[in-house]
């Protein structure tokens, strides 16, 4: 099957509350727990397509909420960015989230619990592995006792040593960025900005060597020492800093309770070498086990496959060319020059229209119209074997709209602040995931990728071989290859035609040539009659079936009409002829 990934918020996913305080608490706001996530739950994500489900902002961060009775205090709200608190500013890597919880003192066995539910409902599990940085108050309460903490023996006098696990600027205090509103716009805050100590101050995660980082830093991070002088640059990998082994300890901790792969926060930021270690070393144990690393670098893509990854972002390439396309009215011919760009490494490459990290598609800031998106996303599922991501609220046009917080209006989910997703809420329905709530367009949505996503999964879609129809469709009364892009998709003597108009007004009539060189590798006698039956159309449901000899599709053309912002798929058969 073709690995099809939901990223689930927690905190937010099962949050029935509404959002009712800007920049609210815990309790003023809500949140969701693992408890949350059901057999109920899991048994739709399994039925809309999904393969694995990512649990993001699973591990302990830094946080306001006041949990000391656990040994957990609040973290000092100007080194923490929102009430919530960063999932990528990490205080303990072997603990979860206590907000998640329901008995914040068996957290942990709650969050095993989950696993168990997702994997009986035959799912996968993975969670985020933050190795570039961690939170500035970061202290391990639950690491094994022989264990030293990271950090707990760094000698402070040196700006950098291959022994320590940190980078430091000695002779330098800390301060917090000057005008941080950790809660939001005009929201006080309780808090002294000095009352946080940090002597000598050390480097922030997005690697600034200023004791003073701006509001525009990951001021709430620190960043993680693998070997590598930033200072100089001059690297010091052997013998293994003693930082490679502690997060070695943490991955096989995560592994051997049931984590079946690792999202790699800002792996471009970590050095290679220990990536080459780190990967063999689990993946001697745990052969299964999966490794995606976020990556905006297309010209490292090579060298992070050879340290052992599985998969890579695509945000760079196709993300940003899908946006381009929809949004700026790109031509849709990039979509070709993309494939060709990657060199053979379509299969390794994570896609995506959502993430976390990216603009909802429902939001004012891109498409507001989600249905729009469909052209995209069958692009995005169906050009090549490459797993598919899809962000809780998606398949349902979560439009993130307003503030929650810190995080402003920005067209994103706030992953900062105790908020909701007021659009997704409708389809969990207090715990029934019936939907009942959803208008109209809605379910017609979440209709759309459930149909999509099982789709993908078909043999000539998650195995199969990928051909450009674009090179031969260049002029009239070929498509528009400003709007319209084509492909073909074939296994087994299955084939497939995809069609995506992105233009969001009109229908496009035209003809579509399938050159004699395509029928020759799909082994197709010219002289023979064919049809194209519609497995998959929208926004519109298509159930007329085409026929054409092959001759008339090389030469003449297929007669073709797609509506506006559509989203076809089309079974090609041979046509048998009845004995006379």
């Amino acid at each position: 099957m073709k690995p099809v990934i939901y990223q689930l918020f927690p905190r937010l996913f099962g949050n029935s509350k509404p959002m009712q305080v800007l920049g609210g608490t815990l309790e003023e706001n809500g949140c969701g727990k693992f408890n949350d996530i059901t057999a109920k739950a899991l048994k739709e994500i399994s039925q809309l397509g999904a393969t694995h489900v990512w649990y993001t902002g699973i591990l302990s961060h830094a946080t306001c909420s006041d949990y000391s009775e656990y040994g957990l205090p609040a973290s000092h709200p100007f080194i923490t960015k929102g009430r919530a608190g960063s999932p990528y500013a990490i205080r303990d890597y072997y603990d979860v989230d206590p907000d998640l919880s329901e008995n914040v003192g068996a957290r942990i066995k709650e969050f095993r619990a989950l696993i168990q539910r997702t994997h009986r409902a035959g799912l996968k599990v993975i969670i985020d592995f933050v190795a570039n940085h961690v939170a500035r108050q970061y202290k391990s309460n639950l690491r094994p006792a022989e264990k030293p903490d990271i950090g707990a023996n760094d000698n402070h006098a040196y700006a950098f040593s291959p022994l320590n696990d940190f980078y430091y600027l000695p002779n330098h205090i800390f301060y917090p960025p000057e005008f941080a509103e950790p809660f939001g716009p005009d929201i006080q805050v309780e808090a002294d900005p000095l009352a946080y100590s940090e002597n000598p101050a050390r480097v922030t995660g997005n690697d600034c060597l200023s004791p003073r980082p701006s509001i525009n830093d990951w001021y709430d991070t620190v960043k993680l020492n693998y070997g590598l002088d930033i200072f100089s640059g001059e690297a010091f990998y052997e013998p293994k800093p003693p930082l490679w082994d502690k997060m070695k300890d943490i991955l096989q901790y995560w592994a051997a309770i049931g984590v079946d792969g690792f999202r790699c926060d800002m792996a471009g930021m970590v050095p290679i070498p220990f990536w080459k270690y780190v990967i063999q070393e689990i993946k001697r144990e745990f052969p299964d086990i999966v490794f995606i690393a976020e990556i905006y670098e297309p010209w490292r893509y090579v060298e992070f496959i050879e340290a052992g990854f599985d998969y890579l972002y695509d945000k760079e390439g196709l993300y940003n060319i899908l946006r381009d396309i929809m949004q700026w009215g790109h031509p849709a011919s990039k979509l070709s020059d993309h494939w060709k760009n990657l060199q053979g490494l379509d299969d390794r490459m994570l896609r995506f229209l959502e993430t976390h990290d990216e603009i909802r598609l429902a939001s004012d800031f891109f498409l507001k119209d989600p249905l729009k998106a469909a052209p995209g996303m069958l692009v995005v599922a169906c050009m090549n074997n490459s797993p598919i991501l899809i962000y809780n609220g998606q398949e349902v046009g979560e439009p993130a709209e307003g503030a929650a917080g810190f995080s402003g209006d920005d067209g994103r989910t706030s992953i900062f602040d105790y908020t909701c997703m007021p659009t997704l809420q409708l389809w969990v329905n207090q715990g029934k995931f019936d939907g009942k709530g959803l208008s109209e367009s809605q379910h017609k949505l979440r209709t759309f990728y459930k149909e999509l996503l099982n789709l993908s999964h078909r043999k000539a879609i998650s195995q199969g071989q990928f051909y450009d129809l674009m090179w031969v469709n260049q002029h009239y009364p070929a498509p528009d290859t400003a709007r319209i892009f084509a492909w073909l998709r074939h296994c087994s003597g299955e084939i497939l035609l995809f069609i995506s108009n992105f233009d969001s007004q009109n229908i496009h009539h035209f003809r579509l040539f399938v050159p004699l060189h395509a029928l020759g590798v799909l082994q197709l006698d010219v002289n023979d009659d064919f049809a194209l039956n519609p497995i998959l159309s929208f926004p519109h449901r298509m159930d007329n079936q085409i026929e054409f000899k092959g001759y008339l599709a090389a030469y003449d053309g297929i007669e073709m009409s797609v509506p506006p912002c559509s989203a076809s798929v089309f079974l090609l058969t041979q046509i048998k002829k009845e004995n006379l």
